[in-house]
């Protein structure tokens, strides 16, 4: 069993309404030891849903996450976090901000494509899922080239989910080159992956990254690979977590990651 999540949203995120106190309740109840806070923030996210917002309201973002920490002090370790919205044009932003906060874990994360969000569905259209996938991995490598002030690239596939076909017109090995360049440029900056759940929970049949994706990095001397669910719901924390170990054993892997202070523990499966 895998006792920490590393990659959660509560209601400081713009996509969740889920009450912190709320998540921790629940990584209590599953029994996990350590729980780490990665709430969103995309500058610049596109003026597309008037209810949604992913600015972050950092302070108060902290103030609550002391307040929980203090609160539940002795039942559980929790960290504080956050995920980026990577774009080129935010590197500057970006460098100066992550100095600002005393993160413990910084996921970077892809989630737009050519400036819009996959999850719109009208923005697919006239697109070949090739063309999406294969724009969405140069998306990915641009950025790791641009920036590399966060410990982990968040969900490396995520953009399969938005594809016409979904999992069934998905195959790495149709993008291995540029996936190979992703993964070594990972590599050479120190920079590690995560393994999220979410894709499980979506029914694509795969947690993001897709093993095939796994067992390269490892063969290329990939190391650094945390372990999150991505849940935006108390019900959806630690989603899938019983089949992580023999997954990322087959894959290669015999430990996996935890950042405190933004350095990695490393944790035997």
């Amino acid at each position: 069993m895998i006792y920490t999540d590393c990659h959660l949203h509560c209601a400081f995120s713009g996509d969740s309404e889920a009450p912190m106190e709320d998540m921790v309740r629940r990584g209590i109840a599953l029994g996990l030891k350590t729980m780490c806070f990665t709430d969103h923030l995309d500058v610049d996210y596109p003026d597309e849903d008037d209810d949604i917002c992913f600015d972050l309201d950092t302070a108060s973002y902290y103030k609550e996450f002391q307040r929980i920490k203090a609160l539940y002090e002795g039942r559980i370790e929790l960290l504080f976090g956050v995920e980026f919205g990577l774009q080129e044009h935010l590197v500057s932003y970006f460098a100066d901000y992550q100095k600002a906060w005393p993160f413990d874990f910084i996921i970077g994360s892809s989630h737009l494509l050519d400036g819009f969000d996959p999850y719109y569905q009208h923005h697919m259209e006239g697109r070949t899922d090739a063309e999406i996938y294969g724009g969405y991995f140069d998306a990915i490598l641009s950025n790791l080239r641009a920036f590399d002030g966060f410990q982990v690239y968040g969900h490396l596939d995520y953009i399969v989910r938005y594809g016409h076909g979904g999992a069934t017109t998905y195959h790495c090995s149709d993008y291995a080159d540029i996936i190979d360049e992703i993964l070594k440029t990972a590599i050479e900056k120190g920079i590690g992956i995560e393994l999220n759940t979410s894709g499980l929970k979506y029914g694509l049949g795969f947690a993001h990254p897709h093993p095939d994706i796994l067992k390269r990095y490892r063969e290329l001397g990939g190391e650094i690979l945390t372990i999150g669910s991505d849940a935006h719901k108390p019900e959806h924390i630690a989603w899938d977590f019983d089949v992580v170990p023999d997954l990322l054993k087959a894959c290669g892997f015999r430990y996996y990651s935890l950042f405190r202070g933004r350095k990695p523990d490393f944790i035997s499966l």
